[in-house]
């Protein structure tokens, strides 16, 4: 198997090219070659154990995960605001000895048993992405990055779940999942080394630190990232050479909000090449809004921890709100119904389990062969989403299996194209749809509404009628309950398993 970043080890790349700004912190590839350089010879010696890295937003993160690939070593992001309990459990499963950090960063107790690596960067505080190298880089090919096993099935990172159901579980994601999935989005996207990336998202997570910090490096591009997400950064950086945006729902809500006084942001957007959305699904009435003001659609791609990137509209390709697109190259996807027989019919109410398979799929969760064998039907994931195929193959997800399949009155109702519905009530600021026991109907559809006005909610009987009139009336909601706020997780998702407390 070829390298995982062949511009940074194939020689080819100009070593003052810039390859990552965090603030005012950069490195170009000159910089981090030597960098990178130092992680694995840190790592060198010591056999593939696992290596943990404390995954905040810094350079130190980004040198620390590309030397740990680089060295062969399977790398653990932790996720710095896991509680005591989870990183110990994580650390338990996981068994890292060493664990890769900034300098000077105070870890938290569970951790102390572990082998502490100061990744060291050394970087300007003024630094300028289009400064010229000052470091010779010529050996680094065949003396400096000599790690990198041929076995593409060779773990890559150990990214753990979310644990919404029990403890996180492990997922190991082998390095032909990596370089398959960042091949096919960059097809997908017509992702080129002349992109230059702005995002926000956290790096402990495959969004932010394998589309948002790998990607860029596997083109030989740049990435720009915020620290922490703003409308003011993403207007600066994409004003300022950024081509693309990569953010979740909730940072598009954001900047769907502050468009109509923020005319620094309109032009940014509009001139952007490319604005991708993940991780949950962006509401219909911030497609439209982000569109009308910039003219720029908002692409949205589907994926997991455990399957990478499985769907995306493509850049060449129709823009179509509420949908996810179509299958990536080399990715095969199927709906199954409850009896694990594949539906062949298209339209709203053929609604099936998403099963995907391909180069992309992690190869199992760590420690638990019962949960990886359940995970698995033949070669296919079972992702446990919920889905409905337009006849031309685009995927419209309508949520989780698990919390967001609603069987009301005989039929199968998805949760998403309601949320969608109730969100362009002007009255509803933010929706959540659920399902609970219903003596006549079986399970009767909930709303959770964030109202515009808390003073004056629309009623039941109003966001009912609205719904009724615009999909059908057995998908009306029969309870309605107003909230504050909605309970989201760092990535935006909804977390609709706290609704109920």
């Amino acid at each position: 198997m070829s390298s995982l970043f062949p511009a940074l080890v194939g020689g080819s790349t100009d070593p003052a090219r810039p390859a990552l700004r965090f603030g005012e912190r950069a490195l170009d590839y000159g910089g981090l070659g030597v960098a990178a350089g130092r992680v694995t010879a840190q790592l060198a010696g010591a056999g593939r154990g696992r290596v943990a890295v404390w995954a905040t937003p810094s350079l130190e993160t980004a040198v620390a995960v590309v030397g740990g690939l680089l060295a062969g070593v399977p790398v653990v992001p932790l996720n710095p605001k896991s509680g005591g309990g989870e990183l110990a459990h994580i650390v338990s499963d996981s068994a890292p000895d060493r664990i890769l950090v900034a300098p000077g960063v105070e870890l938290p107790d569970a951790l102390a048993g572990l082998e502490r690596l100061d990744v060291e960067v050394e970087v300007d505080a003024e630094a300028d992405v289009n400064a010229e190298a000052d470091v010779d880089v010529t050996g680094r090919p065949a003396e400096r990055f000599a790690g990198e096993p041929d076995d593409d099935s060779a773990p890559a990172l150990v990214v753990y779940t979310s644990g919404t159901t029990g403890p996180p579980k492990g997922a190991v994601i082998p390095r032909r999942a990596v370089a398959a999935t960042l091949d096919a989005v960059a097809d997908a996207w017509q992702w080129t080394g002349d992109d230059v990336l702005v995002h926000g998202l956290p790096l402990f997570h495959v969004h932010g630190l394998i589309l948002g910090i790998l990607g860029p490096l596997r083109r030989g591009g740049s990435v720009r990232h915020l620290g922490r997400f703003d409308t003011d950064g993403v207007a600066r950086e994409l004003t300022s050479g950024a081509t693309m945006l990569f953010g979740v729902p909730t940072m598009y809500h954001r900047v769907a909000e502050a468009l109509p006084s923020h005319p620094t942001l309109v032009k940014a957007l509009s001139g952007a090449r490319l604005l991708v959305s993940g991780s949950a699904a962006l509401p219909l009435h911030d497609h439209a809004r982000i569109t009308t003001a910039t003219g720029r659609p908002v692409l949205e791609r589907y994926g997991m921890t455990e399957t990478l990137m499985n769907t995306s509209v493509r850049a060449d390709g129709e823009p179509r709100p509420g949908t996810v697109g179509v299958p990536l190259p080399g990715v095969d996807l199927r709906l199954v119904d409850e009896s694990g027989a594949e539906i062949t019919e298209h339209g709203p109410e053929a609604v099936g389990e998403i099963q995907v398979r391909g180069p992309n799929l992690f190869t199992e969760y760590l420690n638990r062969p019962d949960a990886t064998a359940a995970a698995f039907d033949g070669g296919w994931f079972r992702t446990g989403d919920m889905a409905v195929l337009d006849a031309d193959g685009y995927v419209r997800i309508v949520g989780r299996k698990a919390t967001d399949l609603i069987k009301s009155g005989g039929y199968k109702i998805g949760a998403g194209e309601i949320e969608n519905t109730l969100l362009e009530h002007p009255g509803v600021r933010e929706a959540a749809v659920t399902g609970e026991p219903d003596a006549d109907l079986g399970e009767r559809i909930v709303a959770w509404v964030v109202p515009a006005d808390p003073e004056a909610p629309p009623s039941l009987a109003e966001l009912a009628a609205y719904v009724a009139d615009r999909l059908a009336p057995h998908k009306r909601p029969r309870v309605v309950h107003y909230l504050a706020a909605l309970p989201r997780n760092d990535m935006g998702k909804i977390m609709k398993r706290a609704l109920g407390d």
